[in-house]
């Protein structure tokens, strides 16, 4: 009897399968296939809800909104956005104050470079973060060292400020919601006021 050309010539056999085979992972690839959720946080599966704020998302606050739509909506980040009150507190900004025409420049800059300080660009859900008080460090955009750690009640801290609320999702990005603002000391001298005391 006799054998048909493909399996007579093994490196035409062997060609023919690498073929079909790269095409099968060239189209699989083409498609839009979600991540497989691996069980430990560092993958997971997310909702196709806007990144862009609808502008009334009173838990992130006006200017956390202002920082989540600087970012962009196909890259994965963690975001540790300041509380309202925080930035009223430690930055002095208020949505009020800050916003209007004559101000808004420096805000955006002011804003910007937070965001700098307090967005690493990778997922980090509370459950990723070890419980046992042991630091996690990350790089910020800025190369500025923040490290991530959950005190003894279990609240997330970085670099010493504690989370208001925690694992806000939208889209490829996570939102912490901190009771301060997390920034370099050369950033906080910048913001403090001027004293024109008398001497």
């Amino acid at each position: 009897m006799r054998r048909k050309f493909y399996c007579k010539n093994s490196v035409a056999f062997v060609f023919l399968v690498v073929f079909f085979c790269c095409i099968s992972v060239l189209i699989i690839s083409m498609l839009k296939v979600p991540d497989v959720d691996t069980g430990n946080g560092a993958m997971s599966i997310y909702d196709d809800t806007p990144l862009k704020s609808s502008g009334n998302d009173k838990s992130v606050g006006t200017f956390g909104n202002m920082m989540i739509d600087m970012l962009p909506e196909d890259l994965a980040f963690t975001v540790f956005v300041p509380s309202e009150t925080a930035f009223e507190r430690d930055l002095r900004l208020s949505a009020n104050d800050s916003l209007v025409e004559e101000k808004i420049n420096d805000t955006y800059v002011v804003i910007s470079r937070v965001l700098g300080f307090s967005a690493i660009p990778r997922v980090l859900d509370t459950a990723t973060v070890p419980i046992s008080g042991e630091e996690v460090s990350y790089d910020s955009l800025s190369g500025f060292e923040l490290f991530v750690s959950k005190n003894s009640e279990g609240v997330l801290v970085v670099n010493g400020v504690k989370s208001e609320s925690v694992d806000i999702k939208r889209g490829k990005l996570v939102v912490h919601v901190m009771d301060g603002v997390i920034m370099d000391a050369e950033f906080e001298q910048s913001i403090q006021p001027d004293f024109d005391g008398d001497d």
